[in-house]
């Protein structure tokens, strides 16, 4: 059985299983502390709602069987202890089954949470959490050594991940092709960091390495992943440093750190670990592992055609289970940057000299005094949906009205997922939402006004609103 193990790759391991627990935790932490407001019972978009249409088969979910919000909480809070256990080691601690079972089950919630998250989880980093999740539970612990074909599967998911979102960047937008994507992308992603306005203000010739060093890591590197030792640690070594890139530059929730664990399983670190007995290899183990790379591979086939085609498609799921997945990010860039301001009011009968107070958001920009915070890993679904909003209304058609109408309520479950309310006291009595145009600041205006951003109105999206039923006659 020398062929199906790589104890080279033991400590590898190790950090890829520790970094996967902990990336699990933050993504059921973040269900179990938001989803009252978004998808609860009184939610923008009602689980049991959706359940009612759709089916076991086409969104599998252990709430098929029952839905409430103290059963979801109860899945997310049991889902973030299991995975700390898992960080904590717990999964070499158990034999090798119970190990398996451990993180068969850490999918298992969260598959339940994503089928029915509804637009709220339509990223592709929640497909990725669960193809990487359901990968993982054929990983083994202690009691056996890496197995290499799980191994070389997490690199076939990496060069996916890569080697999409590069094939999307060269055929879709004609900026990354001219490399003059990065004068606009570091002001323009849905939620810029710390250091994005500094990213930003960059010499263009630099701009211009980015993205040609992108290119090269993202069309030409992943192929030598699948090279020999120690060529596949040099690639994947690059892959880590360009995530680390993007990690300094923005917020993209736990999309560039499970990528870093990707990577980092393909790490050779024998010198650091030294050489460790490999424990005889169980039957029914190795006959599980290549039931799964049969099974991969078959899936396979339609990512693949996705990367083969002209009209490629980002972050798509072919099947209920997110098994294996297309996935792509920034096939188009902005040249521009709008942006949602909500406030509100007291005065009844708004007019020109009506007061009007701004609602603060935790990482979406609004305030231009405010400078960009880090919340990666962690995900501010609210303020992510509301970037999509302001490129087009369509994106919260079916929530957007609800949003509006929970602040005329002060909800607090809503309220919990936003920076500052201006009205701590009574509700107001009016919300309106308009459009603003933000740039980041140069360098003298900075200086002279300590603002991040510039902000110019442009229209507004939703005028002057007030309650049209008392706050207790009917659910939001």
């Amino acid at each position: 059985m020398e062929w199906f193990t790589a104890p080279e790759l033991w400590l590898g391991r190790t950090v890829f299983q520790r970094g996967l627990a902990v990336l699990y935790c933050v993504a059921f932490l973040s269900a179990a502390l938001q989803f009252r407001a978004l998808i609860g019972e009184r939610g923008m978009l009602p689980v049991p709602e959706y359940l009612r249409r759709t089916t076991p088969l086409r969104t599998p979910s252990l709430f098929h069987w029952r839905y409430s919000d103290r059963l979801f909480a109860g899945v997310a809070w049991s889902g973030a202890a299991l995975a700390a256990a898992l960080a904590a080691g717990a999964g070499d601690a158990v034999p090798l089954g119970a190990a398996m079972a451990l993180w068969l089950a850490l999918w298992v919630l969260y598959l339940s949470i994503v089928n029915v998250g509804q637009t709220w989880y339509a990223f592709g980093w929640e497909s990725l959490l669960l193809e990487t999740g359901f990968l993982a539970v054929f990983l083994g612990n202690d009691d056996v050594a890496p197995p290499l074909p799980v191994l070389l599967l997490l690199r076939w998911l990496l060069f996916r991940v890569e080697f999409g979102a590069g094939l999307i960047k060269i055929r879709g937008d004609a900026c990354w092709r001219k490399l003059t994507c990065l004068d606009h992308h570091h002001e323009t992603q849905p939620m810029p960091g710390p250091l994005s306005w500094f990213f930003h203000r960059l010499p263009r010739p630099l701009h211009r390495v980015e993205a040609a060093a992108n290119h090269v890591v993202q069309l030409g590197v992943p192929f030598l992943l699948f090279a020999p030792q120690p060529v596949a640690s040099v690639a994947a070594g690059l892959m880590i440093v360009t995530q680390l890139w993007l990690v300094l530059s923005g917020n993209f929730a736990w999309l560039n750190w499970l990528t870093i664990l990707l990577a980092a399983s393909a790490l050779d670190l024998s010198a650091l670990s030294g050489d460790r007995a490999a424990p005889a290899t169980p039957v029914w183990y190795a006959v599980l592992v290549v039931a799964l790379t049969v099974l991969v591979l078959v899936l396979s086939r339609h990512p693949v055609r996705n990367l083969l085609s002209r009209r490629q498609v980002m972050n798509r799921s072919f099947d209920p289970f997110h098994l294996v997945n297309a996935y792509g990010a920034f096939g188009t860039v902005g040249r521009v940057r709008d942006e949602i301001v909500v406030e509100g009011t007291s005065d009844p009968a708004p007019g020109p000299g009506t007061e009007w107070k701004e609602y603060g958001f935790k990482g979406k920009p609004g305030d231009p005094h405010r400078w960009p915070r880090q919340y990666a890993p962690w995900h501010l679904r609210l303020d992510w949906l509301l970037w999509f909003v302001a490129l087009s209304p369509s994106y919260g058609a079916a929530w957007f009205d609800g949003f509006v109408r929970r602040l005329l309520l002060n909800d607090g479950d809503l309220l919990k997922l936003i920076r500052h309310n201006p009205f701590p006291d009574a509700p107001p009595v009016h919300v309106r939402c308009r459009l603003y145009r933000y740039r980041f600041t140069t360098w003298r205006e900075l200086r002279e006004t300590r603002d991040c951003w510039h902000r110019t109105y442009l229209r507004d999206m939703v005028p002057p609103t007030r309650l049209r039923t008392p706050p207790g006659s009917s659910a939001p």
